[in-house]
């Protein structure tokens, strides 16, 4: 196994927006990734903890999270993948901002993003981070334009 150890009762994101999504409405959960996205300090726990699981808690608390905390950067990650899971069109110029955020985390969402719902108007976009100076975020931008190609888009 790869990465942090899941927590044994935490279900996958997947799961979680999912059922958010059924909770308290698909659009709902849109608009909060896309404000989260765009750098908005939305402290909605209920939310934060659907995006992020266990790890959100640091995030909840005003002492060490906040847009200013060196750590705010995964509430963007967190909210691109509420997006990977949940969603609309309208969210296609945020996804598209996203693919430059300065924390390469960030870009790598936005990117798988854009490739599991084929936002054909990136294109653009993903062909530029093909550069990147992240491994990671290279891969996911070669998937990108490998998927949007295919489709035509």
């Amino acid at each position: 196994m790869t990465g942090r150890p899941r927590t044994v009762d935490a279900p996958p994101p997947r799961t979680r927006i999912l059922a958010e999504c059924d909770r308290r409405g698909r659009d709902a959960v849109i608009d909060g990734c896309l404000t989260l996205l765009s750098g908005g300090d939305d402290r909605d726990p209920a939310l934060l903890l659907v995006l992020g699981g266990p790890a959100t808690s640091w995030a909840l608390d005003p002492e060490q999270g906040g847009p200013g905390s060196s750590r705010w950067y995964w509430v963007r990650v967190w909210a691109a993948r509420g997006l990977l899971w949940a969603w609309d069109e309208r969210a296609t110029s945020t996804i598209i901002t996203a693919l430059a955020d300065p924390e390469w985390r960030v870009r790598e969402m936005a990117a798988k993003v854009v490739a599991r719902h084929l936002v054909g108007d990136a294109l653009a976009a993903v062909t530029v981070l093909r550069a990147d100076p992240v491994p990671r975020v290279r891969a996911a931008a070669q998937r990108a334009v490998v998927v949007l190609t295919a489709a035509g888009a």
